[in-house]
């Protein structure tokens, strides 16, 4: 658990690093839902495998800054922060129904708009793909960043690699930071979890399906090995609305380098000409899909 996590706040699905735009996490405590959604309007933050809620820590206040008015969401996968004890998911299909299910229970039908680096990426359109099998409201808008497209998942295999085959892959992707020695402490300590996000990726198989009807933008990183940029434009087929892809400075976790202010720029821009209210094809009532709480061990 890094420090960040630790002093957080809040368990499940939804840590307090959100808070109501022009108050930090840290000003105004745990952001609360227990009494339903409020205004909105949401982005809701996926990770990268292993990855935390905490990648998404500071969001809130940058764009607050650029003159958005909404609210930063970072979803806290199991088996990570405070919840750290739950067995990770290993399975796609029942890890976006039930970050799908938790994001009705709490946000819907208020606007809300998805973003996912990576892994977090792929879960993301699973997830507004199962709330659209359940009638839902589509998201306003769908981030998708430093990942190929659903089809070209499922060719890997990288759940099987070794401890040090496993290090190595990450470290080649720049996952370790800086101090790779420090990353290094802390990527063994995710081990168990990394290894199951990378089961649940490697497992998956797109099924063919109409595209979303919300617009979809897509980052790529000019460095990037594992999500090159003609494979980052086969996303292009996944909406029926626009598209917009951004090419970035930066390797696969472009997001946590420098790039960030420009990424950051781009998602409000993009947030700025989608007009507020319910998203594409929203429901007349809170939805509450079905969803599978079954683990795929």
């Amino acid at each position: 658990m890094s420090p960040a996590e630790a002093h957080a706040g809040g368990t499940g699905w939804f840590p307090a690093f959100g808070s109501r735009a022009g108050h930090t996490a840290e000003a105004s405590g745990p952001a609360s839902h227990d009494g339903g959604p409020d205004n909105g309007p949401y982005l809701i933050c996926l990770s990268y495998a292993g990855g935390t809620a905490s990648v998404y820590r500071g969001w809130q206040r940058e764009l607050t800054t650029l003159g958005w008015r909404g609210r930063v969401v970072p979803v806290q996968l199991p088996g990570r922060g405070l919840r750290l004890r739950e067995r990770p998911y290993t399975s796609m299909r029942q890890l976006s129904e039930a970050v799908a299910g938790a994001v009705a229970d709490r946000f819907l039908p208020c606007d809300y708009s998805l973003f996912g680096h990576s892994m977090g990426a792929l879960l993301a359109y699973e997830v507004a793909c199962a709330l659209r099998r359940g009638g839902a409201a589509a998201p306003r808008h769908l981030f998708v960043s430093g990942s190929r497209a659903p089809h070209l998942y499922g060719n890997r295999a990288d759940h099987g690699l070794s401890d040090d085959e496993l290090f190595r892959f990450v470290a080649d992707l720049g996952g370790l930071g800086p101090e790779p020695s420090v990353g290094g402490a802390y990527f063994r300590q995710r081990l168990p979890t990394l290894r199951a996000d990378l089961r649940a990726c490697d497992g998956y198989r797109w099924q063919p399906r109409p595209p979303l009807p919300c617009p979809v933008t897509a980052f790529s990183g000019a460095e990037d090995q594992l999500a090159p940029e003609s494979d980052v434009e086969a996303w292009r087929p996944y909406t029926s609305g626009s598209f917009l892809r951004r090419h970035l400075p930066g390797g696969h976790f472009f997001l946590n380098g420098p790039a960030r202010s420009v990424l950051l720029r781009e998602v409000r821009a993009e947030l700025g000409r989608t007009p507020s209210g319910p998203g594409p094809g929203c429901a007349a009532r809170p939805l509450t899909p079905s969803r599978n709480s079954a683990w795929a061990y």
